[in-house]
């Protein structure tokens, strides 16, 4: 997946009508919040080639954090 289907994904994820960029900090969007975060987790069961830790997801910092994870 690329950057910007990734980016597509994660504005699902989120319900966000933000327009986020692989530098967003994740902090400072609103919707990014506990049900984003599972559902996040949910996207990388379906997509990742690999096991994504929840902790891994709560130590990102911005939208690239985790697109690195999906993608590894």
């Amino acid at each position: 997946m690329n950057e910007q289907e990734f980016i597509e994904k994660l504005v699902d994820v989120m319900d966000t009508e933000e327009e986020l960029q692989m530098d967003t900090v994740l902090e400072e969007v609103e919707e990014w919040d506990s049900l984003s975060y599972v559902s996040f987790l949910a996207l990388c069961s379906k997509v990742a080639k690999t096991h994504v830790e929840p902790q891994e997801v709560r130590d990102a910092k911005v939208v690239r954090d985790l697109y690195q994870l999906i993608n590894r």
